[in-house]
């Protein structure tokens, strides 16, 4: 990379050596490549991934240096037209494995390397040195002629144990005014000191043993820290029933890739899965507090966790799906939690799948990894089937705690009463449970009051004026809401279309309803709402969950929020109010996703010495979904599951490519998909679906239309996508996004 260019000379067989070095700079910009720049006189060449500014269009750009590669001299800029690198940054390069990780991320997802690097510098504050603040320590001694007063004696015992503090610190440990503490610096009694505002990152303690391991536990830490030991890529499915002790499990083999000096480990969660328990677990077992990363985190706590994961004082990184791209000086071990989990799909930006990316990451780096989960994805699965992954089961609660019981409320011949929603057999299993001083949980994985709000009178229902979507009502906030743009509007008094008054109904339930089913049903239950809507930060969350498993509330009634990894000893009947919602419409994944969803609300039941119950209300009890939660069967239903996909070569048995066509003209967007569909590659086992209007049409004010490419899996389907995207004629004010491997079909 340091090496001169050599330029043709005017005679063909010359060659003269140009007078500098030419530098490849990615920028962290929608670029498809690192752009050319010059090295300077007198300044040495920096290596690769070496933190640059260069200049851009007038301004000045921060980039990386990029690893090389060969180019035709006939492309490339004249060199004595480049501009000169500005100068370089007191930044930790990004090391070679995190480099290679952002070219395969862009090669994959056919995004431009400059968006992959973007995300990958999400902290610009963090490459600039960390702000400092004054603070004093006492002189190595007092000035002659100084006059001792009891407020200066005060300040002086309270930096008598060596340590730096601010004057408002020292103030306040001493009782007197700042002025006080500034004039004995004035005086020369202190000394000043510019300390950085960033603290020190604690490091985890190795020295405490974990709780004793079941026999099913200690083999599978022991299978992950013999592989830890070896080094080198090793991928684990940890298949493991709710409440069988997984995180104990990983924790063993996150200790043992500390034990080596410098080395990091990362964990990757679904960001609603960091929970407060999941913290103080982690801290009664390492005596501190990993580096958390997620996106509640503020501007401040950005740069300090991503200055520390650069400089490697962070050796614990825990994070949602984005922090895998922090760059890790020495990766030594992976963990991605609930690997199941559909947030763990990128659906803006860069389209990416963290979990899939954390394999490629984990092989780049070459260090061990853990996908960890109770239901494991269908992909996972038959990985480990191929042989790809070892596979660690885990078929017992830890602690000798049992699986639920479960059972299905059939609707049909249970229905609830004329505008309720729980059945009567489910309504005297929760009054028996409340009397026996044990809680409940309701699931229903819809937010809000009801998700149509329409008129008696004349039909008409109440819409956003951006998107094809009912407005949902948050009885709560006495609002309405789309839940995909986030317009916000009040309830009216009267219908938009007639204008009578007092004609606005809700239709259908959401969990504000059943909060008010189960109020007025349990008057002197103490009941609690967890959604997203009502957990609007971590400690918000951490508060709730607290107080339930302090046994401070009776019930708690949310969506998808409650299922992620809540131990509560007290909790020991579960109620799903529709166990058929996810299975509607035609998602690929819809039976799979239900079934992990349900196993994962229904693991919340019994975990502690009260045996547990779980009643399922459906008016389809006998659809497959039901039957394996009912007999416990889910292998077999995920068996049939994998066939059906095999059958019809759909993921992970075929390939298959969305483009989501988007604008603000319909027939702009239509012209669009007819021109792609137009030049459709033929052949290689191609198909092509679309163009068609999306399930979601109109989202933002932009029309969307999709189209799907189904191939068979050998193929390299990246080169095709762009070969045939990129010479297809375009449409002004069109945008084309490309999702290999999409997940939402919406």
């Amino acid at each position: 990379m340091n090496q001169q260019i050599l330029e043709l000379g005017p005679e063909a067989d010359s060659i003269v050596p140009l007078e500098g070095v030419r530098i490849k700079v990615l920028l962290p910009l929608p670029l498809a490549g690192p752009l050319d720049y010059r090295l300077p006189k007198g300044m040495a060449a920096p290596v690769s991934g070496t933190f640059v500014e260069v200049p851009l269009s007038g301004r000045t750009v921060t980039g990386v240096v990029w690893d090389k590669k060969p180019t035709e001299d006939s492309k490339s800029f004249a060199y004595k037209k480049l501009k000169p690198i500005a100068g370089t940054l007191d930044v930790p390069p990004l090391t070679d494995d995190l480099r290679r990780f952002i070219d395969w991320v862009s090669a994959y997802t056919l995004s431009p390397q400059g968006s992959v690097l973007r995300m990958c510098l999400s902290s610009p504050a963090a490459l600039k040195a960390a702000p400092v603040k004054k603070h004093y320590v006492l002189a190595a001694q007092c000035p002659d002629g100084f006059r001792r007063t009891p407020a200066r004696e005060s300040v002086l015992n309270a930096l008598a144990d060596g340590t730096a503090r601010t004057a408002a610190d020292i103030a306040s440990l001493s009782g007197v005014g700042q002025s006080v503490v500034r004039g004995l610096a004035e005086v020369g009694a202190l000394q000043t000191i510019m300390v950085s505002v960033d603290k020190l990152v604690a490091q985890p303690c190795l020295a405490s043993e974990g709780p004793d391991l079941s026999d099913e536990q200690h083999a599978a830490a022991t299978a992950i820290k013999d592989k830890i030991w070896e080094r080198g890529f090793a991928p684990f499915l940890l298949d493991g029933i709710t409440g069988s002790g997984k995180t104990e499990v990983y924790f063993e083999g996150l200790a043992e890739a500390l034990t080596e000096k410098d080395t990091q480990v990362l964990v990757l969660v679904p960001e609603i899965a960091l929970t407060s328990q999941w913290l103080d677990r982690f801290r009664a077992r390492f005596g501190t507090d990993p580096v958390v990363w997620h996106s509640e985190i503020g501007m401040a706590g950005r740069r300090r966790a991503w200055r520390a994961v650069a400089t490697g004082e962070a050796r614990v990184v825990v994070g949602a799906r984005s922090a895998l791209f922090l760059p890790f000086r020495k990766l030594a071990f992976i963990t991605v939690d609930e690997e199941h989990d559909p947030s763990f799909k990128q659906e803006e930006g860069v389209l990416y799948h963290a979990r899939d990316m954390a394999i490629v990451r984990a092989k780049l780096a070459e260090c061990p990894i853990v996908l960890a989960s109770a239901t494991p994805s269908v992909e996972t699965l038959v990985n480990a089937d191929q042989g790809r992954y070892q596979t660690l089961k885990m078929r017992e609660r830890h602690g000798g705690a049992v699986l639920p019981s479960m059972h299905a409320v059939d609707m049909r011949h249970e229905p609830p009463e004329a505008g309720m929603w729980l059945s009567p057999l489910l309504v005297r299993e929760i009054e028996k449970t409340l009397k026996a001083g044990e809680q409940v949980m309701l699931f229903l994985n819809r937010r809000g009051y009801a998700p149509l709000t329409l008129c008696r009178t004349c039909g008409h229902r109440i819409e956003c004026a951006s998107c094809s979507a009912w407005l949902v009502e948050h009885r709560f906030r006495r609002e309405l809401q789309c839940h995909h743009c986030g317009h916000v509007e009040k309830v009216p008094d009267a219908c938009p279309q007639c204008k009578t008054e007092d004609a606005l109904v809700a239709c259908g339930p959401g969990v504000e309803r059943m909060f008010e089913e189960a109020s007025n049903r349990f008057p002197e239950a103490r009941i609690s709402v967890m959604t997203s809507d009502t957990m609007t930060s971590s400690s918000e969350t951490a508060r709730v969950v607290q107080e339930i498993a302090g046994g401070q509330l009776d019930m708690v009634i949310g969506t998808q929020i409650v299922t992620k990894g809540y131990h509560f000893p007290n909790l020991t009947l579960v109620g799903v109010v529709d166990a058929d919602l996810g299975l509607r419409g035609g998602d690929l994944r819809a039976g799979e996703r239900t079934y992990q969803q349900l196993v994962q609300v229904a693991g919340r039941a019994g975990r502690a010495d009260k045996p547990g119950r779980v009643f399922l209300q459906s008016y389809e009890p006998e659809h497959p979904v039901v039957q394996a939660l009912l007999t416990g069967d889910g292998e077999a239903f995920l068996a049939a599951e994998k066939e059906a996909r095999a059958r019809h070569y759909m993921p992970p048995f075929g390939r298959l490519v969305a483009l989501i066509l988007s604008g603000p003209d319909m027939g702009d967007v239509l012209t669009q998909g007819r021109a792609l569909a137009s030049t459709a590659p033929s052949g290689q086992g191609l198909d092509f679906v679309g163009p068609a209007p999306a399930p979601m049409a109109r989202v933002r004010g932009q029309f969307r239309f999709r189209m799907l490419v189904h191939a068979p899996k050998e193929t390299k389907i990246q080169p095709i996508v762009r070969a045939w995207v990129d010479a297809a004629a375009k449409t002004g004010g069109v945008k084309i996004k490309v999702d290999i491997d999409p997940y939402s079909f919406m």
